[in-house]
C-alpha cells in the first residue's frame, strides 16, 4: 500500500512540475509577443534606432521579471523605457549640430 503511495506521490509532483514549466513558457511567450507588438508599433512613432529600442524593451523585461506579475507590468514600463529611450536621441540630436558648429569655429 506504501508503493502505491509513493508512485502516486512522484507522479503528482511531476504533473505540477510539468504544469509549472507550461506555465512558465506561456509566460515568455506572452511577453515575447508584446515586447514585438511594442517595438513594431513604438518603431513607426519614434525615429530611433532598433537596437535602442530593443535594448530598452529588454530592460524593461528584465525589471518586470523581477515582479510578482511580469505579464501586467512589462508593457507599461516597455512604454516607459522606449519614451525615455526616445527623448535621449532627440536630446543627442538637438547637441549634434552645436558640437559641429563649435568646431568649424576652433
Amino acid at each position: 500500500m506504501k508503493m502505491n503511495q509513493g508512485v502516486n506521490e512522484a507522479g503528482a509532483v511531476r504533473t505540477m512540475a510539468n504544469a509549472c514549466v507550461a506555465s512558465c513558457q506561456k509566460l515568455v511567450a506572452q511577453i515575447e509577443r508584446t515586447k514585438q507588438n511594442l517595438l513594431a508599433e513604438l518603431q513607426e512613432s519614434f525615429q530611433v534606432p532598433e537596437q535602442l529600442f530593443r535594448q530598452a524593451l529588454g530592460e524593461a523585461e528584465a525589471l518586470a521579471w523581477q515582479t510578482g506579475y511580469p505579464q501586467l507590468v512589462f508593457p507599461t514600463l516597455g512604454m516607459e523605457k522606449v519614451q525615455a529611450v526616445a527623448a535621449w536621441q532627440r536630446r543627442q540630436q538637438s547637441l549634434v549640430p552645436g558640437r559641429r558648429a563649435n568646431r568649424l569655429a576652433a
